[in-house]
């Protein structure tokens, strides 16, 4: 099982963080729900979203820019 980030969208192709590299794969193998920022695992041909994850991730995101922007 291989997991990944979602950074960005590009026409018809999904471009994935992977141990700090990004790849590109066809949009068409995600789930109609993916949006930049998702948690996703590889698992054979299959691709699944973990939003337990992806909140995790959002939540130590905004704390760090909390944290930068504290007054």
């Amino acid at each position: 099982m291989i997991k990944g980030i979602i950074d960005r969208f590009e026409d018809d192709y999904v471009v994935v963080e992977i141990e700090g590299t990004t790849k590109d794969f066809l949009k068409v193998n995600f789930p109609k729900e993916a949006k930049p920022g998702d948690v996703v695992y590889f698992e054979g041909a299959k691709i699944r979203i973990d939003k337990h994850e992806t909140k995790k991730l959002e939540d130590e995101i905004q704390k760090l820019m909390d944290e930068v922007w504290e007054d």
